[in-house]
């Protein structure tokens, strides 16, 4: 049996924090040896935007994460964590590769997704440590100074939170590879459908194109 490359003791141990809204933080969730293969095996693209994973070429230690992260063992955990029934909702993952200077403006997600996962697959770096490219976790729509938390796109941290209209967050500019998946548990309402029908065609669409 292959070893699981994350940490699911460390999620289930976790707090949930409720500043500036609730919220799950874990860092090293992929451990830094698990990392190293993990972000080896991830393509280099100087192309911004969401891929599905089927439409890109992965080697085996990053496909084996994506099987994980929509697996049945963290859906649990999440639903645990924070008390939520996800059984029958339907799931959508993403891969980022690259960020753009227009990424990173504060929002929040779509209504149609119910809790959003994120997890950064980035070593250190000293962009990061300046605070280039780091998530923040904002307490309204307008200040992106005005943060409680803020999160380093490294090191395996996952992060994780119930969607809702005022889960505000957003990073300062950076340009350059920014590796995350994007996990989110969904509604079951027909947005929610129009919303995966155009994930599976941009997985079509992106990868005739790669």
């Amino acid at each position: 049996m292959t070893a699981s490359l994350v940490d699911m003791a460390a999620l289930q141990a976790a707090p949930v924090s409720n500043e500036p809204f609730r919220h799950v933080l874990v860092p090293n969730f992929v451990p830094p040896a698990a990392l190293v293969r993990v972000h080896a095996d991830l393509p280099r693209r100087d192309r911004g935007g969401s891929f599905p994973p089927e439409a890109l070429k992965l080697g085996p230690s990053a496909a084996t994460l994506m099987q994980e992260m929509e697996g049945p063992a963290l859906r649990e955990a999440i639903a645990a964590k924070l008390g939520l029934d996800l059984d029958d909702a339907p799931s959508m993952l993403t891969v980022r590769l690259y960020c753009r200077e227009k990424d990173g403006q504060i929002h929040t997600d779509s209504a149609a997704k119910r809790v959003t996962v994120l997890l950064y697959l980035n070593p250190e770096q000293t962009a990061f440590s300046q605070q280039e490219g780091c998530l923040r976790l904002l307490r309204g729509p307008e200040d992106l100074e005005d943060y409680a938390v803020e999160v380093p796109p490294t090191n395996g941290t996952l992060l994780v939170f119930p969607n809702g209209p005022t889960t505000w967050h957003g990073h300062r500019r950076y340009v350059g590879q920014r590796f995350s998946l994007q996990l989110n548990y969904m509604t079951n309402d027909g947005k929610a459908r129009s919303e995966l029908r155009r994930h599976k065609l941009s997985a079509l669409i992106k990868g005739l194109a790669a």
